[in-house]
């Protein structure tokens, strides 16, 4: 029998433009935000390295703000935004933000509350700056600014998405001094790049969410903010699958796998990954993403999404076909791979969020059927069996976007954690700067 129904019972967004996880002392990372006081006609902040300055500006006397870009022979180029051309009312605060290649100033008014309001943004990988700079060095990156410096930092977050709660191998949620951990996907000031993979504590009883660490991940020589993180306690070790979005182009998005014997439920970790080989030998489709792990019967089962096409996508489950560690690269016997196929759920257009749960005593995939989907298979949450076939859906509220559904049993009533499509940042941001979180409980 399926838990619920399910009732929303707290809503919640912890923004925070400079992350509070100190920073780690790898400083390849590429992630820095810097806030400072806005202070008489003009206040500037600057990132800059030698081979490019991206300078923030906020002109009080025009409410204008925007980035101009400076070459090491001082050639200059100017970007502002045409929506909002004016910040609307009196500003107190100005950031300057670099989430992976895109360099972002913020305004933010004086009110409690008031949100921060990207103003200007400048993607160097699709618009490179003076000499031909596609991307500002992290290690070499340096602060500039006349204003007085409020916080400094990692970039934290404009919103949560991609709850995935962390468990241990056989799939019970990791549990300390009775709180739980998520990982979940920080949204930046732009489109998925922008984005990176944090750890957060939740408690049970007051839903509250504590942010404890950040995880970056190491491939094909960079750092990169991958996330739709799943963190997998196994055996003294940690196992961390990722979504490779953290440079993501429009062209390629596959599954990673990490190992680690460090605690990952605290501080800031670079973690070097490798591939899942799962493309073209489980199931054809250009890309997939969303995994999550869990040992069943002493066989590794992953419950992930494939993408036949940007944004055809759906939710498919695959074995290891033998015991021990999950394969990562293509070992071949006598079938050709080293996972086999267990359901492939072909009537989906729209389809992700997947999760390997026990409930009684049945294994269950649960996933998110999106508004694209045919008409009888939206805005709802499937439940499949271990063939993918649907058995069920779970009586609960569909928010907006795509909403994951974490289910965790506490005690005698089940809780859902989640996310919407609600964004923070104004136009100018565009798609990707979502979610509240939402936690929903049964009776």
């Amino acid at each position: 029998m399926l838990p619920g129904p399910f009732r929303l019972v707290r809503r919640t967004r912890p923004v925070r433009l400079v992350s509070d996880v100190p920073p780690g002392p790898d400083r390849r990372i590429p992630s820095r935000a810097v806030e400072v006081a806005a202070s008489g006609p003009r206040t500037t902040v600057t990132l800059r390295e030698p081979a490019l300055r991206a300078e923030g500006w906020y002109d009080a006397t025009q409410g204008r703000a925007g980035i101009d870009l400076v070459g090491a022979m001082g050639q200059r180029t100017r970007h502002t935004s045409r929506r909002p051309p004016r910040a609307p009312g009196a500003v107190s605060r100005v950031a300057l933000t670099l989430t992976g290649r895109q360099v972002t100033l913020l305004t933010c008014g004086p009110q409690v509350g008031e949100e921060w309001t990207v103003r200007a943004r400048v993607d160097l990988s699709h618009t490179p700056g003076p000499g031909g700079v596609t991307a500002l060095a992290p290690d070499e990156l340096q602060v500039e600014t006349d204003a007085r410096v409020l916080a400094e930092g990692r970039f934290g977050q404009l919103g949560l998405r991609d709850l995935h709660l962390v468990t241990h191998a056989e799939g019970e949620p990791v549990r300390v001094d009775g709180c739980l951990f998520f990982t979940a996907t920080h949204a930046g000031p732009g489109f998925f790049a922008t984005a990176h993979c944090g750890v957060w504590r939740f408690d049970p009883q007051t839903f509250d969410l504590t942010h404890t660490a950040d995880l970056w991940f190491e491939r094909d020589g960079g750092v990169w903010g991958d996330h739709a993180v799943h963190l997998v306690r196994d055996e003294g070790q940690w196992l961390v699958t990722a979504s490779t979005w953290g440079d993501f182009d429009h062209d390629d998005v596959g599954i990673t796998l990490s190992r680690s014997g460090a605690d990952l439920l605290t501080g800031e970790h670079v973690l070097n990954c490798a591939a899942l080989d799962l493309t073209g030998t489980v199931t054809e489709g250009v890309a997939a993403w969303d995994p999550h792990l869990t040992r069943i019967d002493g066989h590794w089962h992953l419950a992930f999404v494939v993408a036949s096409e940007f944004f055809v996508f759906r939710p498919v489950l695959a074995r290891a076909r033998h015991g021990g560690s999950p394969p990562v690269r293509r070992a071949p016997d006598a079938s050709g791979s080293a996972w086999e196929l267990l359901g492939d759920a072909r009537d989906r257009v729209a389809t992700e969020g997947t999760q390997i749960l026990r409930i009684g005593d049945d294994w269950r995939v649960l996933a998110s059927d999106g508004r694209d989907n045919p008409a009888s298979l939206r805005k709802r949450f499937p439940v499949f069996d271990l063939r993918m076939q649907e058995v069920g859906t779970l009586a609960a509220p569909y928010p907006s976007n795509l909403p994951w559904p974490s289910l965790v049993r506490d005690g005698k009533r089940w809780l859902m954690v989640t996310f919407d499509g609600t964004r923070h940042g104004g136009r100018v941001a565009g798609y990707g700067t979502h979610g509240d979180v939402l936690v929903l409980a049964t009776p």
